[in-house]
């Protein structure tokens, strides 16, 4: 679903412990992409959120065809 039209209430987030657990990466590696534009993320003061679409489309384009 294109996260243009999404209602807000529809929009699930996640921590960035909860990314990092998901891509079985370290936090910091999480906000390392957060911070380099490739993740998106709302901030809600001092604490990122990320939106689940999100982290669904930077697995989509990350993607690496080894053949």
């Amino acid at each position: 679903m294109n996260d243009a039209v999404m209602p807000l209430g529809a929009v699930r987030f996640l921590k960035v412990a909860e990314v990092a657990a998901a891509l079985r990466v370290s936090r910091m590696s999480v906000y390392r992409l957060i911070h380099a534009g490739d993740l998106e993320a709302v901030r809600f003061g001092r604490n990122f959120r990320v939106p689940e679409h999100a982290v669904n489309a930077y697995l989509r384009e990350s993607f690496y065809n080894a053949g």
